[in-house]
């Protein structure tokens, strides 16, 4: 069908690769329950944190799914809905759609096709992603810096200027460094690996940034080679 936006974007992308993406989305096992039929009340947007900051509609994520407008979807696919923060606030719904997990979908797929909107999106997050695996902790406050948090204006900069300062007033238990968060068990950062093993989340992590992920797989297996796993085997059952 027509885009019913004239204005539309990516016009000289073919209809059969929106028409592609759009039938990945629709034949998720989850989507029976993300969509319901919007009569345009409003709710979703009064109680999305996004739209007070944003040019981004929950609203509109319902309404064009369920016209099944592939001009525009692929344009929110691009686009806004890496604006959504996934709160999950548009919920309240009456009707039960669930804008937040059409997004959490559509973002599903943008990943797995490697869109380059995707990789472009998410390239802020690979240094959370290290953390993440390689101390098991998702921000530590050595990244506190405005080159990675702009949208905290001139307050990043006083924070990144006196991070040791802060830190010694504000630690927790009596960890002083500013390179972690805090401590966490290396058995639990062995079973977070294994999860995103064997889920293929690793595997896109590898579509999105290449780099990143050889350099969590050397980081991880010698973790793993330590509490005795064999990397070898993991990969057969995977």
């Amino acid at each position: 069908m027509e885009a019913i936006y004239a204005d539309t974007k990516y016009r000289d992308v073919p209809v059969e690769e929106k028409q592609r993406l759009f039938d990945q989305v629709k034949s998720d096992m989850r989507w029976e329950e993300t969509l319901y039929g919007c009569y345009e009340c409003g709710i979703c947007v009064a109680a999305c944190p996004s739209a007070r900051f944003y040019d981004f509609s929950p609203r509109v994520y319902a309404q064009i799914m369920a016209r099944e407008d592939i001009h525009a979807f692929y344009e929110l696919l691009n686009d806004s809905m890496w604006d959504c923060s996934q709160c999950f606030s548009c919920t309240r719904c009456p009707r039960q759609n669930n804008p937040g997990g059409i997004i959490t979908i559509m973002r599903e797929v943008a990943v797995n096709n490697g869109l380059e909107s995707a990789k472009a999106a998410l390239t802020a997050y690979s240094r959370i992603i290290y953390k993440i695996m390689s101390t098991g902790t998702q921000v530590a406050p050595d990244m506190l810096q405005p080159d990675f948090f702009p949208d905290w204006g001139p307050d990043v900069t006083a924070v990144s200027e006196n991070l040791d300062i802060w830190r010694r007033m504000v630690p927790p238990e009596t960890l002083h460094t500013t390179e972690l968060a805090w401590d966490v068990a290396e058995k639990t950062r062995v079973e977070l690996f294994l999860i995103w093993k064997l889920t293929g989340n690793l595997e896109m992590i590898e579509s999105l940034d290449e780099g990143i992920f050889m350099i969590l797989e050397e980081v991880m297996e010698e973790l793993l080679e330590e509490h005795g796993y064999d990397i070898d085997d993991i990969d057969s059952v995977i």
